[in-house]
């Protein structure tokens, strides 16, 4: 009776302190569902897969009735006792005027199998009673215990994320987003799909890029000099310099003052459109263009959309949007397949402390240490994994070659052999191939088809081949340009669509509809 007492004092208490509908929202939060289920939400997607919004009036019933004694309603071990209680409650809602009789369904004779690897993840698959992924469940159970032993190793507060995806079709097999419960570690977050920045980890892109415009080769002579890019002075990750290297191993020592020499060439804007029709865009500051300093980081990308982007290298050029459902969305036009493949064959080697060939890998440091990145592929994956702190504080000594490229190294040892095989040497292949694609061809390099371009800045159109001097032409109104240049400025009038012309001297055009806002 003593105990009795306490307990009514204690339903005043509560009542006075959250009210009816408060004290409610707590019971159906804790309310036993049998087992290791609380709450009437996990109730619900357990025994019928579906929100409780979505429950018919026989399934609703039945979640009210569990609780009362919830091992001896369990449906799945005594469907004759739920059913029984379920009736019970049913003729009550009845006599209420809550709903119309009917003839219940059989209670359900099982639970439904929820998630119970990379919950994060999965989170954002239909809400289905049930859906085939793309997951390899040994692989996945393989890489979760690899990833739980190496965050045990991290400083306090630390996560890492990692992907593997099939080169060729962009399935994910397997996937950690995050040490799951770690409330330290935001365990709750898909750090997959967090913006980051990347560090070095896109320079191959805008190397790809130049090989492709014929700017560079892999053996093509670089200066790695102290050079002043308007008011920017980038300076490389040891603050030394290495004078004259070639493209190729400016790539592979990343390199700083090359990469930013040829994103200038490239253009800016040009590498962010390609990359975000590639279905990577870049996330920059509220107001911001993009520029020279995104070659080392300046803009932000998530996990997901970095190995997608990665899956261009490892095949012929083409992005393969990562999945997790048989669908089968179409590649991406990205790169040539040509200036795919000699960044990738750039990037072959084995990975430090090893002997084993036929894997391409990149690392990347975000500055001040708060993003390590590490990239790698074979002829059938792509790897991607991230190491840092969730609120995006920096790490001491946090590297990419130091964090996540050794674990980067441990999840290859998972998958099957897969060596990549680098294309026997052939010196003019760029240089060939870019005239296939019409380096001697007039073709517009910026914008590219489809770029959505800001109303308030001056676009630069910028042409390669052809015989000059060149027209340009917006919705058939030739613009001013000097007849001996290939580029020049447009200021758009305005939001909306624009068909942009280049012609030479011998009447070839080139065209791109572009959108402005």
């Amino acid at each position: 009776m003593g105990a009795k007492l306490i307990e009514m004092a204690r339903a005043l208490q509560l009542e006075w302190r959250y009210g009816h509908a408060g004290v409610l929202g707590i019971w159906l939060t804790l309310a036993p569902y049998g087992g290791n289920l609380e709450g009437v939400r996990a109730g619900s997607l357990a025994w019928f897969g579906r929100e409780p919004q979505a429950l018919e009036p026989a399934q609703a019933a039945l979640l009210v009735a569990i609780p009362r004694r919830p091992e001896a309603y369990r449906p799945d071990r005594h469907p004759a006792a739920a059913a029984l209680v379920r009736a019970r409650v049913l003729r009550v809602g009845e006599h209420a005027g809550l709903f119309a009789a009917a003839d219940p369904p059989p209670v359900p004779p099982a639970r439904v199998l929820m998630p119970r690897h990379a919950p994060q993840i999965l989170a954002r698959l239909p809400r289905s009673p049930v859906v085939t992924t793309t997951i390899d469940l040994a692989l996945q159970t393989a890489l979760e215990r690899l990833a739980d032993a190496r965050v045990a190793t991290l400083p306090p507060r630390a996560s890492l994320s990692v992907l593997i995806a099939d080169a060729h079709g962009g399935e994910v097999r397997a996937a950690y987003a995050g040490a799951w419960g770690d409330r330290d570690r935001a365990g709750a977050l898909d750090l997959t799909r967090a913006v980051r920045s990347p560090g070095s980890a896109l320079k191959p892109f805008i190397y790809a890029m130049a090989f492709a415009d014929g700017v560079a080769g892999p053996d093509t002579v670089l200066a790695d000099v102290p050079h002043l890019f308007g008011a920017y002075a980038p300076e490389n990750f040891d603050r030394a310099f290495t004078g004259g290297v070639t493209a190729g191993e400016a790539l592979r020592q990343s390199l700083n003052l090359p990469a930013v020499a040829l994103l200038d060439r490239v253009g800016p804007r040009r590498f962010a459109e390609s990359l975000r029709a590639a279905g990577a865009p870049l996330r920059l500051p509220p107001g911001a263009a993009p520029s020279l300093p995104l070659a080392l980081g300046g803009g932000g990308i998530t996990l997901w959309d970095a190995a997608s982007l990665y899956t261009a290298l490892a095949t012929d050029g083409r992005a393969r949007p990562l999945r997790l459902v048989a669908d089968t969305p179409p590649p991406r036009g990205f790169l040539p397949a040509a200036a795919a493949r000699s960044v990738a064959d750039v990037l072959t080697r084995p990975f430090p402390g090893s002997t084993q060939p036929g894997f391409a890998w990149k690392t990347g440091t975000s500055w001040g240490g708060r993003d390590a990145w590490a990239f790698g592929f074979d002829a059938a994956h792509v790897v991607a994994v991230w190491v840092g702190r969730p609120d995006g504080t920096p790490v001491p000594d946090a590297t990419g070659t130091a964090w996540a490229l050794p674990l980067l190294a441990h999840v290859f040892d998972l998958l099957p052999p897969s060596p990549r095989a680098i294309a026997p040497a052939a010196p003019h292949e760029i240089t060939r191939s870019a005239t296939a694609l019409g380096t001697d061809a007039l073709r517009l390099l910026f914008p590219p088809p489809n770029a959505v371009l800001p109303a308030d800045q001056p676009v630069t159109f910028r042409a390669m081949g052809g015989r000059r001097p060149l027209t340009f032409m917006v919705d058939g109104t030739p613009i001013a340009a000097a007849p001996a240049r290939r580029e020049t400025e447009w200021q758009p009038p305005g939001p909306g669509f624009y068909r942009l012309t280049v012609l030479d001297a011998d009447g070839s055009a080139a065209h791109a509809i572009v959108r402005v806002r």
